[in-house]
């Protein structure tokens, strides 16, 4: 019989699982594992695999992942920017490219992208990926060259379109630390890939999660991953709220955890199609004001959103900036105060 889970103890599972209790891994290795991580902003992506890795890891370790080629950031899903490894690029775009493409075709179509203009622009940038890789900026004048329109989100879903057939990814950094250039990508996204190895990394680094949440993430049909989760050996079935879910690892409850702080867009929120475990409404209002798809970085406490918070900005700004939505005791403010003040990661 599946164990039955109290909120509490799937929220303290999640956060092992996530990593957010400590880890001994490098940055790629901990990416490896999670299989992706959200990466639409930069700058947070970064933060959120830094503080999944071993202790003491900086922004700039990330980074030399992304500089020696360990890491790459791309669209291997829904439309949506990932870090992840070139491997598991390479199997989710097997299994997702096409569907990404029958998605978005309306879209296509809006913006006058036929044939012809996805053809032209997918030569110009492959030869001039084969010579080096390409700051966004000098993408767009090659496309502008080439008598290709990239205003009006034409650039950046040309860029996405030719990223999901497998031409090139986000790969190392410019010398300022802030862009990533555009990079050729060595496959042709015609190779295979063991969807079960990619559903036992899902739940590894995101457990107990639902089989409606892995459905969502990778946006595959249920019956596509609940035949792939069938071929994990290690895939336990437990029960939250008496919903099943799906795990891996001992179910034994680990210790409350205290103040927790995750990045913006972190898949501490991203990574479920439900996210009423971790964030009552209050607190989603808070993280995602107005539901603008701008998600602010989160305070946790025992694994539930409490508020948000940010580190000063500015010359003159002293002070971290903390939003508490949630109430919580003395000594539990004090403890979120301690983390943002000792936060390592700018």
């Amino acid at each position: 019989m599946a164990q039955n889970l109290t909120d509490a103890q799937a929220r303290r599972l999640r956060l092992r699982s996530h990593l957010l209790t400590g880890s001994d891994l490098a940055p790629a290795e901990a990416v490896r594992r999670a299989v992706g991580l959200q990466g639409q902003d930069l700058p947070a992506v970064l933060r959120a695999i830094a503080i999944r890795s071993r202790p003491g890891t900086t922004v700039q370790d990330v980074r030399d992942a992304f500089d020696s080629g360990d890491l790459v950031r791309g669209w291997p899903m829904r439309g949506t920017l990932f870090a992840t490894t070139p491997g598991h690029l390479a199997a989710l775009l097997h299994f997702t490219a096409e569907r990404t493409h029958t998605a978005t075709a309306r879209r296509r179509t809006e913006l006058g992208l036929e044939e012809s203009v996805l053809r032209r622009g997918r030569d110009s940038l492959r030869e001039a990926l084969q010579e080096r890789p390409l700051r966004r900026a000098e993408v767009m004048d090659l496309w502008a060259a080439a008598g290709i329109r990239t205003g009006d989100g034409r650039g950046y879903h040309l860029l996405m379109h030719l990223a999901v057939d497998g031409l090139f990814h986000w790969g190392r950094f410019t010398p300022s630390g802030t862009e990533q250039l555009a990079t050729l990508t060595e496959h042709d996204g015609a190779g295979g890939g063991d969807l079960s190895a990619l559903v036992r990394g899902f739940v590894l680094a995101r457990g107990p999660v639902s089989e409606a949440d892995l459905a969502w993430w990778t946006k595959l049909p249920k019956t596509v991953v609940r035949r792939a989760a069938a071929g994990v050996a290690d895939l336990q079935e437990v029960l939250v709220q008496g919903r099943p879910a799906w795990l891996i690892g001992e179910a034994s409850e680990p210790e409350p955890s205290g103040a927790t702080l995750v990045p913006g867009f972190d898949e501490w929120i991203l990574g479920y199609a439900d996210r009423s475990l971790v964030a009552g409404p209050a607190a989603l209002q808070a993280v995602v004001p107005g539901k603008n798809g701008i998600f602010r970085p989160a305070v946790l406490f025992d694994g539930t959103v409490v508020g948000t918070w940010r580190p000063p900005r500015g010359k003159r700004a002293a002070e971290p900036v903390i939003n508490l939505v949630e109430p919580l005791k003395a000594n539990a403010r004090r403890a979120v105060e301690k983390a943002v003040a000792a936060w390592p990661h700018g």
